[in-house]
């Protein structure tokens, strides 16, 4: 009695069944598939070097050598890859995937692309064997039949790409053949956006004829927010409370409101004479916050410099300080310059121009050096704040 050979698909080693199936798979992709340009992602740039996101620290380690690669993580405090580093060659490999209609999902509060996720299908060993490993997250990749040539923006001289971002890599459920062995890798793909990860492949939007300079919303956003910020300009001039045009009454050496020619056209009488010392109010406010502009109430004049001055003052007299910090406005009684108010009413666009410390202090755009380190003067706490390496 002899023994029979076990009956199994299955192989424990990929011979030739494996490498058929393999070669009528691939063939498949090479018929019905479509071209794709793929951005090899190479890792993180060298903080060390080009400085692109400041210097090395305990969190943002100087890789250099082998440890800088695909793998290596830029930022290990936020688990992020914000300076990554594409490859210069651009690999053609074949795809096939569904085409859907893109359509927003109007269910929600907002507008929301319903169908921005794409699962591209690729042959799993002619994808390694063209880039020299299997797709990961991070990889670019650029879908040519996608190009838009009819762009509404007839300036534009090149034709809008489509470009997408894997985000997960796995095995597709209909990739495995009869032997059990898997051929193919699905791709999670979302639309790549215009952000710093992916400066290497669309370049900079604010760099004239680069790619993202042409498909980005950048430009046009930024112009419709300089409208908005202008047109508020025009709107409320500057902040705080306007009350300019009210009219602030005198008082007297009492303290006491004046009311000879209140809602009259008649002179004060003689035994009353009018002088600058309760004819100019000492006070221009009602005493709301943020209301001082360094303008004299009631229209009445007022010199302004860097020092007091010291001949022609009458009592009741206004100067406008413009050596403080903000501008301060003081009143004559006699003997003394008393102070009225400070100018801190300022437009509301925030530019070096505005003298307050606000922007002298809090948004001081120069460096210090403490300790011998030169730091930034004007920076994010997640700079300021940073763990440092205890040696």
């Amino acid at each position: 009695m002899c023994d029979m050979p076990r009956l199994s698909i299955f192989k424990p080693e990929k011979g030739n069944d494996y490498k058929f199936f393999d070669r009528n798979i691939k063939e498949m992709f090479t018929v019905g598939g479509t071209d794709l340009h793929f951005h090899k992602y190479l890792g993180p740039y060298d903080q060390g070097n080009t400085n692109k996101d400041g210097p090395a620290t305990a969190t943002q380690p100087q890789y250099s050598g082998d440890s800088l690669n695909e793998r290596t993580i830029q930022d290990l405090l936020f688990l992020e890859n914000r300076d990554r580093k594409y490859s210069d060659d651009v690999y053609i490999i074949r795809g096939i995937y569904n085409v859907q209609d893109i359509d927003f999902n109007l269910s929600q509060f907002g507008m929301f692309l319903q169908n921005d996720t794409i699962f591209l299908t690729v042959h799993m060993n002619d994808v390694v064997e063209r880039l020299g490993r299997k797709p990961m997250s991070g990889d670019v990749i650029e879908f040519p039949h996608m190009k838009e040539d009819y762009s509404l923006d007839e300036s534009i001289p090149i034709a809008l790409k489509r470009y997408y971002v894997i985000e997960d890599v796995n095995r597709a459920a209909e990739g495995f053949s009869q032997t059990w062995w898997p051929h193919l890798l699905r791709l999670k793909l979302k639309t790549l956006v215009d952000s710093q990860e992916f400066r290497d492949v669309i370049g900079d939007a604010t760099t004239e004829g680069s790619v993202a300079n042409y498909m980005s919303t950048y430009n046009r956003e930024k112009t419709i927010n300089d409208q908005i910020v202008a047109n508020a300009e025009s709107d409320a001039p500057k902040s705080g409370f306007n009350y300019k045009q009210y009219y602030v009454a005198p008082i007297d050496e009492r303290g006491n409101i004046r009311t000879d020619n209140v809602n009259s056209t008649d002179r004060v009488s003689s035994d009353k004479p009018i002088n600058a010392t309760i004819d100019t109010p000492a006070a221009s406010h009602y005493g709301f916050y943020l209301d001082g502009d360094g303008v004299a109430p009631n229209g009445h004049p007022a010199g302004f410099g860097i020092s007091f001055p010291t001949s022609n003052i009458d009592k009741g007299d206004y100067f406008l300080r413009t050596d403080y910090l903000p501008n301060r406005l003081f009143r004559y009684d006699g003997i003394r310059w008393i102070k009225v108010e400070d100018s801190v009413r300022l437009t509301t666009t925030n530019t070096d121009a505005r003298e307050n410390w606000k922007t002298k202090f809090v948004n001081a755009s120069g460096t210090t050096t403490i300790n011998g380190l030169t730091v930034n003067q004007r920076q994010a706490l997640t700079d300021a704040l940073k763990p440092k390496a205890d040696d």
